[in-house]
């Protein structure tokens, strides 16, 4: 015997004490889904027969069922069950999650159950209890289906139980194993040209005159297939026609349909229901006069088997007439095939007697893309992760078309105004130019507080902890810059390991010996300019600001720091060197080369003095002014004290007064006077992202050669990075590069960085370093004191560890690339600014600053 139940259900054992619900339970479903009535009361009170903690147990066992359904897990209760109102919580909870309830009773002789029980320690039951429950069941049994039970099975023997199969069905609305692609398109509403119009242009080719014959009329393109959102009848000129075109693709395969509000309707009336013929019903009803009986009886039992939505692509996609809310998804109830069809309202109506419906999709968090129409719009915009893609055709707007994965649109224009719209096809004007902006204006707080796991393409999950988000939020809402445009924060950075040469912490050679290790062939090293990090945003026109960023007013684009704050304090000189780059990217054409309107560059920004003036002046300068003075004063005083003693104090002091003196030399070359735009120097070096492309897919070769095209137009405040390509199998090529590094050095410069040719390294065991910086030996004395490079000093800082600084810039590195790519997905801003953030929080984990 095969007993069928879905595979999202709550399931009710239902049995006298003794009839094997445990055992059952145990042969047929995993121990996680199968919650004991007699195991609560064990957690509850120790004792799994205490009759007295039965309300307490119960109370867990529907917490737990409660939780498990709600991640749409099939959950089976394994009690008595055999009072009505035993069984009324496990139906309302059923409701409660949109599942499907399941009764399966063990109808067994009270006989066999008593001998069961008598066998089992603690189960000494008397007859009457058996005899009592025996009898409720009888009597239950029968109402069951009223009760609300959608599947009843009851076993009434021990061999039916012993022979009996479980499978479990599939949910109608589950397609989780259908990944397209898709086309998927908007409301029709009797449209028939424009719909062949779209889909011959979406690449189909239709046969008319198949349509009404058993072949198939339309043939797909690459295994491509069609959608409809429903509403497929009503207010056009031809619903018959779009509805034998639907039912013969869906018949063969070409395409899959849901049911929209208007079908329903139509149904109703095909089946002699009493329906009100407006809204267009009365011209489909006009329509269908003519047409042969068979057909409508088709028409009927085509609307009758569509399935209220669809889970698509492992839950990346959902298909519903008018939404689906993420609580809703791939259950079943009447409330989900309500809101299918109808969404919700607020229970008011408009000044055109139309009812306000609640925009769930303003509140929708779900991962799933959901698709719908049924409320039409002038324009197919997405919000929160949803789009709707009723453009009312039928109102004179256009239909269109959804291509999934691509998330492309495709429209055709409406032939004439077959129907003239109660409300007028228009938006209220706001701050953005679509509702997703108007939306992003708001950060919600429980986006970004408390631990986090952030899933990134590069690194799978990254764990924010909670400390450190609280750190992170105090910078984000006191410091920030306006959070649309932080799309990007630039990672940290790790030093190479210490280097095994006697007077040298940081050496090139074990930079390119890291990577030499991880299978890297060839690197690409770039001279670290004495600067500080930042981020430009550089828009054609504000125009491209509004559309693409959703900001107003402030000009075309933004410079900001690695902690996102504004770099600039004042405006007018941001918006200078803003108005002299894009002059430089114009002459280059680098917008029509790469088809965009904004770029976002990763660059430095010189003089260091210019962003840490303050501290040069209070931190650094002041400590080489006063040990420079107070070495002094103990130099002049050695100087005339005679003895052994005094001449070895006196070479020690001279050493270190030496050494103040390279401190001060080193932290000077920091600084330079600025009072013009031409005295700051903006050093490009990474092309991190245009419109529709995230360039972490290019080589640093390609970013070079990008970057230099166009600072050749403004070398007054445009510097391109010198650099030095390097094979790692090739010593004279290394010897080289650690030959240039050693002439940058030492004439005052900071140090190069050390990247493989890709911009995303992957090793031998996966992502790698994305670069190493490789420190000069002056400027570590900035970093690190005066005196780091006497032996005692430098023996102690060679001990240092990177494995906590590696594995934090490869986090950080994860986290940007991966607010970018979202960006250029068009993903709502809280899901950019939960890897922005994640950055953030993870720059207040407890790492030696120096490294």
């Amino acid at each position: 015997m095969q007993l069928i139940i879905p595979e999202f259900s709550l399931v009710a054992l239902v049995g006298i004490s003794g009839s094997g619900k445990t055992f059952f339970s145990k042969n047929h479903f995993k121990d996680s889904e199968v919650i004991s009535s007699d195991y609560c009361r064990g957690l509850v009170s120790d004792d799994e027969n205490s009759q007295e903690a039965t309300s307490d147990a119960f109370d867990v066992l529907y917490y737990i069922a409660g939780k498990r359904l709600a991640r749409k897990k099939l959950t089976v209760i394994d009690a008595t069950n055999v009072q009505q109102e035993a069984r009324k919580p496990i139906v309302a909870l059923a409701r409660e999650y949109h599942c499907l309830p399941v009764a399966i009773v063990l109808n067994l002789s009270e006989k066999t159950c008593a001998a069961r029980n008598k066998a089992r320690p603690g189960r000494s039951f008397g007859k009457h209890v058996l005899r009592n429950q025996q009898s409720q069941l009888r009597r239950s049994m029968k109402s069951l289906k009223r009760e609300g039970f959608r599947y009843i099975y009851v076993l009434n023997s021990e061999d039916e139980i012993n022979t009996l199969e479980i499978s479990r069905q599939r949910l109608w609305t589950n397609r989780t194993n259908e990944s397209g692609p898709f086309d998927i398109i908007g409301d029709v509403h009797g449209c028939y040209s424009e719909l062949t119009t779209l889909i011959n242009q979406l690449g189909y080719r239709i046969s008319e005159n198949l349509i009404r014959t058993g072949e198939s009329a339309v043939s797909n393109p690459d295994g491509r297939k069609i959608v409809f959102v429903g509403d497929l009848v009503d207010r056009g000129p031809a619903s018959p026609q779009v509805l034998a075109l639907a039912m013969n693709m869906v018949k063969h395969e070409t395409a899959i349909c849901v049911p929209g509000n208007h079908d329903v309707k139509l149904l109703k009336y095909l089946r002699g229901k009493k329906v009100m013929l407006k809204h267009g019903l009365n011209l489909t009803v006009e329509q269908l006069q003519d047409e042969p009986d068979e057909f409508k009886s088709e028409i009927e039992q085509f609307i009758d088997r569509l399935i209220s939505h669809y889970v698509f692509d492992d839950g990346r996609l959902v298909v519903a007439h008018a939404g689906m809310k993420e609580s809703y998804q791939g259950r079943a109830s009447g409330k989900v095939r309500a809101f299918a069809l109808f969404g919700e309202t607020t229970g008011e109506v408009d000044e055109y007697g139309l009812p306000v419906r609640h925009n769930w999709a303003e509140e929708y968090r779900g991962r799933g893309t959901v698709v719908y129409g049924h409320t039409p719009v002038p324009e197919a915009v997405w919000l929160n992760n949803t789009i709707c893609i009723d453009t009312g055709c039928v109102f004179g707007g256009k239909l269109t078309a959804l291509r999934y994965p691509e998330k492309e649109l495709l429209s055709v224009p409406a032939e004439k105004v077959h129907c003239e719209p109660v409300r007028p096809l228009n938006t209220t004007e706001k701050t953005g130019v679509n509702p997703q902006q108007d939306y992003d204006d708001i950060l919600v707080l429980d986006d970004i507080r408390g631990k986090r796991i952030v899933s990134t393409r590069l690194r799978q999950n990254i764990t924010v902890r909670e400390e450190n988000s609280a750190a992170a939020l105090e910078a984000m809402s006191r410091f920030a810059a306006n959070p649309k445009w932080l799309i990007y924060l630039p990672p940290t950075m790790s030093p190479p390991e210490t280097s095994g040469l006697a007077d040298y912490l940081e050496h090139p050679a074990e930079a390119f010996d890291y990577y030499r290790r991880n299978g890297i062939p060839s690197v690409i090293c770039e001279e670290k300019h004495m600067g500080s990090r930042a981020v430009l945003i550089v828009c054609q026109d504000e125009d491209a600001s509004r559309k693409r960023f959703g900001v107003a007013n402030e000009g075309t684009g933004i410079v900001y720091s690695r902690t996102g704050r504004a770099f600039f304090d004042n405006l007018e000189l941001q918006s200078a060197l803003l108005e002299r780059i894009k002059a430089a990217l114009n002459l280059s054409d680098f917008w029509n080369q790469h088809q965009t309107d904004w770029v976002c560059l990763d660059t430095e920004i010189l003089p260091w003095s210019f962003k840490a003036i303050e501290l040069i002046k209070q931190q650094y300068a002041a400590v080489g002014t006063s040990a420079s003075s107070t070495v002094a004063d103990v130099v002049a005083a050695l100087s005339t004290t005679k003895g052994e003693e005094a001449l070895t104090l006196l070479n020690r002091y001279t050493e270190k007064q030496t050494l103040i003196e390279c401190y001060k030399d080193a932290y000077r070359r920091y600084s330079w006077p600025f009072e013009t735009l031409d005295d700051i120097k903006v050093a490009p070096f990474h092309v991190l992202a245009t419109e529709g492309q995230c360039h972490a897919d290019k080589s640093h070769r390609w970013h070079m050669s990008t970057i230099e095209q166009f600072c050749r137009h403004d070398k007054g405040i445009l510097s391109a990075t010198p650099l030095r390509e390097v094979t790692l199998e090739d010593q004279e090529s290394c010897n080289s590069a650690v030959d240039w590094w050693e002439g940058l050095t030492g004439s005052g410069g900071e140090g190069m960085v050390v990247k493989p040719l890709d911009f995303i390294p992957r090793g031998k065991k996966g992502l790698i370093q994305p670069a190493i910086k490789c420190r000069g030996r002056e400027y570590l004395r900035i970093i690190y004191g005066p005196e780091y490079t006497l032996p005692e000093n430098m023996t102690r800082l060679k001990k240092r560890g990177l494995s906590h600084k590696r594995s934090l810039a490869s986090r950080e590195f994860a986290l940007g690339i991966e607010a970018l790519e979202r960006f250029i997905r068009s993903e709502p801003l809280r899901y950019i600014h939960e890897c922005s953030f994640g950055i953030l929080a993870l720059e207040s984990e407890p790492v030696d600053p120096r490294l």
